[in-house]
């Protein structure tokens, strides 16, 4: 799939908004989809496998958060969240619901073209090569993930993580023990071009926290070096 050949399903209930994001996004080459309800959304979604998806969270009726948990269940599509709020809260539960992004409006069409590009690109980076050997499963104690299978396990017990919580806990579990800055993360798990900020990664850190500390309050396994970054302890 090239990144102009992609398909895009656009979910917002403002369809003069709809209108202007399919004009400019078919001129860049992308096929789009466009629903106005979250029940729509959902149908069309399944129906037609888009490669991205912008979900506006104020749907009708179903919200938008509920269509990304939905969709999560059996859809491994990159979402990114637009919404006229601005609240970090609706930017953690986004995220933790498994939203890949999240882009709040006003925005400008320029850096939403290059969120969609660098999530495109990664989603299709992310297709094992046929020649390449399966990676094998790795630990950091009693936490291990089985990159093949994706799937983490924490002292035997199937934890459920976002796809986006699932990238950062490999990068810190294949670089256990070392410190990785705010952009190391960025550049890693969202992209070279991705142009949110930094506090994208505090966000999926505090939700990937409560999956993996006994006490996210007071974390032990992925801890804060102030000034630096993050650090997973062996």
């Amino acid at each position: 799939m090239s990144e102009a050949k992609a398909k895009i399903l656009l979910v917002d209930d403002d369809e003069s908004l709809l209108e202007i994001l399919r004009f400019n996004l078919e001129k860049d080459g992308y096929q789009c989809l466009s629903s106005t309800t979250g029940a729509q959304a959902l149908e069309v979604a399944h129906q037609e496998k888009p490669d991205l998806i912008i979900l506006d969270i104020m749907l009708p009726e179903i919200s938008g958060f509920e269509v990304c948990r939905i969709l999560r269940k059996n859809l491994n599509v990159p979402i990114i969240m637009l919404t006229a709020k601005a609240e970090e809260i609706d930017k953690v539960v986004g995220l933790e619901l498994g939203a890949d992004d999240y882009i709040t409006k006003p925005f400008s069409l320029r850096e939403l073209q290059v969120r969609i590009k660098s999530l495109l690109r990664r989603s299709r980076n992310v297709a094992p090569k046929q020649s390449e050997p399966p990676e094998e499963g790795t630990a950091a104690g009693d936490l291990q993930i089985d990159v093949r299978k994706h799937t983490v396990t924490l002292d035997g017990v199937t934890l459920k993580l976002t796809p986006k919580e699932f990238d950062l806990l490999h990068l810190f579990i294949s670089n256990r023990g070392r410190v990785l800055t705010r952009d190391q993360i960025l550049d890693k798990v969202w992209g070279y071009d991705y142009t949110g900020g930094t506090r994208t990664v505090d966000t999926l850190i505090l939700g990937l926290r409560k999956k993996i500390e006994a006490d996210p309050a007071k974390p032990k396994r992925l801890v804060t070096v102030w000034g630096v970054g993050y650090r997973l302890f062996p």
